[in-house]
């Protein structure tokens, strides 16, 4: 049941769950959905009724859910895993009947959007890289307020008809709050900084606003304090004079806010190391602006003992330690 998958989930410290599907099995021989059952059925409420409980099973969690695949690929003849999937023929909109109604009734984690072409909704571009689709349809027609997440960005029907760079363009230019992708690689280098790098690069040539970026992060960080209740970072109101680090509660049972301050803006990482200096997760890694972060760690998978959490921004290193007791 959800309930109990949700128990699991909770149990094992993940708090994110790329579910449930709500396209409808229009097509029961549709490669991607149909084929695998992956649908919970051929009436959109009925469908409707079971993502609901599925959801809610995993909000009394605090596990946030993710409703998929915008506009609907239950009715799909291909698998966007592999190449191009056009639907524009077999899509019906009864399949938006499910997010009208979670939509309506308060549902606002997040909606995966599919590689799914519909000529009907957008000449050019499928669901994923379509600002008419995520922001015209899904954002101010369905009124969705939620963070918007992409089907995998390395899936055939994406890498297959469009280059690494445009895709994140096109995506980010669509609506789309949170790129996802399978592997943290691409050609022997982080893809994590290509993308940030790429994303800047466009941000600086005005082919991204600034504002479309500011939305993003505000939605991503309502959704994190949606399951986490930390108040949102000071870091566009208030700027420190120091760099500072600390974490409290300390010692502590399985998780602990860790809080630091940047004086000035630069790329930061933030580490857990074991007393063997093995690293054992990495909080940020990502270029931050100057401000005042919060971050809570759960260390529910590890061992009691002593760890060591390391804070480096440009010149500056300082690492305190931390004690888990359970």
């Amino acid at each position: 049941t959800a309930g109990m998958m949700a128990q699991w989930l909770e149990d094992s410290g993940i708090n994110v769950n790329l579910a449930p599907v709500v396209d409808v099995n229009v097509n029961p021989l549709s490669p991607a959905i149909g084929f695998y059952e992956r649908s919970f059925s051929s009436d959109p409420m009925t469908v409707f009724n079971h993502a609901s409980w599925f959801a809610d099973e995993f909000k009394q969690k605090q596990i946030i859910t993710a409703l998929k695949h915008y506009p609907g690929h239950g009715s799909a003849e291909e698998d966007s895993h592999l190449g191009f999937t056009d639907i524009t023929e077999t899509w019906a909109d009864s399949e938006l009947v499910p997010y009208q109604q979670l939509i309506g009734q308060g549902y606002a984690d997040l909606i995966m959007s599919g590689h799914l072409f519909n000529a009907n909704l957008d000449s050019l571009y499928p669901a994923s890289l379509s600002y008419n689709t995520i922001t015209g349809l899904l954002k101010d027609s369905l009124g969705f307020s939620g963070a918007v997440i992409s089907d995998e960005m390395l899936m055939g029907a994406i890498v297959n008809n469009y280059g690494f760079d445009q895709a994140i363009e096109l995506a980010i230019n669509a609506g789309t709050d949170i790129l996802l992708y399978r592997t943290n690689e691409r050609n022997n280098f982080s893809l994590v900084r290509q993308v940030i790098d790429i994303v800047e690069q466009k941000v600086n040539a005005g082919m991204i606003s600034l504002s479309r970026i500011d939305d993003a992060y505000d939605k991503i960080l309502a959704l994190k304090q949606s399951i986490t209740a930390l108040p949102e970072p000071t870091a566009r109101h208030q700027i420190p004079q120091d760099f500072n680090l600390i974490n409290y509660p300390n010692p502590f049972n399985n998780s602990t806010t860790i809080e630091f301050s940047l004086p000035e803006s630069g790329f930061v990482t933030l580490k857990i190391y074991n007393l063997l200096g093995q690293e054992t997760a990495t909080i940020v890694s990502a270029k931050l602006v100057a401000g005042n972060y919060q971050y809570r760690w759960n260390a529910s998978s590890l061992a009691s003992g002593i760890y060591y959490y390391r804070l480096e921004s440009g010149g500056f290193q300082q690492a305190n330690k931390m004690i888990l007791l359970k």
